[in-house]
């Protein structure tokens, strides 16, 4: 007889169900095979799970014990077969009635103890399983109860889950947590108040967090560049639902949620250093597919600081998710589509030695500048909507000065912003297509002369074109005003995006 648990196993940010089924050959010699393309640590269950029902007082069979993944043509990797196998052997060799085992899902790592340990990309894999009843581990209940609430028994080890399955009031009133619902966590917020002076950086990135416009800084060191950035997140607003449980299935999967049974509602705001690899930026990997640093800020904001120093090829990695908000990596053996839909900072510095900005405090030679230059490409540099110079505020303002707007003041504009923004169907202006923008956004007379000066003058591209008309709109919806933008906002979204010249050379 064949014992079969349902299980999922996790390419990208997807999960694929997964049929366990255990036969025990009673007439072959005792041995133990896994089939259906597993990766070492599946191979490797046989000792975790003899060990594990050797501790939980259960008998390892004297039989062959055949073990097969289906379906077959689908990669398996991760210790998270451990626990159905066990349920299947438990079962097959008259250890637990089968019966046990109908509408039945399970994941998770035997210790060789017999406790249960979480996996990698919990979310995914119990939103993959799609049984009534999935078992998992103790600790990852609450990443569990994100998705699957109804379905969800908990149980620190294999023997209280065998107890459990025999006498389901014993699982509920002894090992299960307790469900606590999807709610919101309460995530801290730093304060825009705290940054002195800056007023075109300020409100550059109002109109970021506004339209969802990439913004790009560059300035001296010291200048409030990164302060700036780590403080976009709090203008955004809350994530939706749908939304926010893609955040955390993401997190899950990239080995970033933390036990919790609160749904972390707030934008993710993720940094890479300048020195990660393709694979920790993009996501991928050889064996296996996993999101990289662009999904983990996905429906938040990337920040790339040092960006002049990241590889040139990392920076042309970024040009296709920025416009279609999916990143694909394809390997020879799997590929994988990922959400990469995020709000890209970038901040750097004039130059190499930083002191560009600063009349006369540069050190570094013409070729150094224009080498450095060259790091962002012009189809790279096309996508930042909005482009300013970050100088160094006034002295007197840090040591003092009259109160800057708060982060809920400015959080309020924008959150008014995107209500005007869905009423065109979009979350926010920045992904209007390029028929919504010709159907909705309106110029006056004098708005149509200045871009087609810009244009002419090879100051704007087709692509910047559009991206400054939909800036402009964002500007006029923060203000409050209707109907057909003016000559001004467009001059202002147009200064917004011209190039700072201390590193990019003069507007093109």
């Amino acid at each position: 007889m064949v014992a079969i648990v349902r299980s999922a196993v996790v390419s990208g940010v997807h999960g694929h169900r997964v049929s366990v089924e255990v036969v025990i050959g009673k007439n072959r010699l005792p041995g133990y095979t896994i089939i259906g393309m597993p990766d070492a640590s599946c191979r490797e269950s046989r000792d975790r799970v003899r060990s594990a029902l050797a501790a939980s007082g259960f008998k390892w069979p004297d039989a062959h014990i055949t073990v097969n993944l289906a379906p077959s043509g689908l990669a398996k990797k991760g210790a998270g077969f451990d626990l159905p196998i066990a349920l299947g052997i438990l079962a097959d060799s008259e250890q637990m009635p089968m019966e046990c085992l109908d509408g039945l899902g399970a994941t998770g790592e035997l210790g060789l103890d017999g406790s249960l340990r979480p996996v990698i990309g919990l979310i995914s894999i119990v939103a993959a399983i799609g049984t009534d009843r999935i078992v998992v581990p103790l600790t990852a209940a609450p990443e569990a109860e994100l998705v699957r609430p109804d379905a969800i028994l908990a149980a620190p080890d294999l023997r209280s889950i065998v107890e459990g399955l025999n006498d389901p009031a014993t699982l509920s009133a002894n090992t299960v947590r307790p469900i606590g619902g999807v709610t919101s966590r309460p995530d801290f917020v730093p304060e825009l108040a705290d940054v002195r002076g800056q007023p075109l950086a300020r409100w550059a990135i109002e109109v970021a967090a506004a339209g969802g416009h990439h913004l790009l800084m560059v300035g001296s060191p010291g200048a409030g560049k990164t302060m700036l950035a780590s403080r976009l997140c709090g203008l955004l607003p809350d994530l939706d639902t749908e939304d926010a449980l893609m955040v955390a299935k993401v997190h899950s999967c990239a080995g970033l949620r933390a036990s919790s049974d609160q749904l972390a509602l707030r934008p993710p705001l993720r940094a890479p250093h300048h020195g990660a690899s393709s694979v920790a930026l993009v996501g991928g990997g050889s064996a296996t597919m996993r999101p990289g640093e662009i999904s983990c800020a996905h429906a938040g904001v990337l920040f790339l600081d040092e960006l002049g120093e990241f590889p040139v090829s990392l920076l042309e990695a970024l040009r296709q998710p920025l416009e279609e908000g999916v990143i694909r990596v394809s390997r020879a053996a799997l590929s994988a589509e990922m959400p990469a839909r995020f709000l890209l900072v970038g901040a750097m510095n004039p130059c190499p030695c930083g002191e560009g900005g600063v009349d006369g405090n540069c050190r570094c030679s013409e070729h150094a500048r224009a080498r450095y230059a060259r790091r962002l490409s012009a189809p790279l540099l096309d996508r930042f909507d909005l482009r300013i110079e970050v100088r160094p505020p006034e002295p007197l303002l840090l040591l003092g000065g009259p109160p800057e707007e708060t982060t809920a003041t400015v959080a309020k504009r924008v959150k008014q912003a995107r209500e005007i923004a869905a009423t065109r169907g979009v979350r926010c202006n920045s992904q209007l297509s390029a028929k919504a923008v010709d159907r909705l956004i309106k110029m006056t007379p004098e708005a149509r002369v200045e871009l087609e000066r810009a244009l002419v003058a090879g100051e704007l591209t087709g692509r910047g074109l559009r991206r400054v008309r939909v800036v402009a709109r964002t500007i006029a919806d923060l203000a409050g005003e209707e109907g057909p933008i003016s000559a001004d906002t467009i001059c202002a979204a147009m200064l917004l995006r011209s190039r700072p010249s201390s590193v990019l050379g003069d507007a093109a």
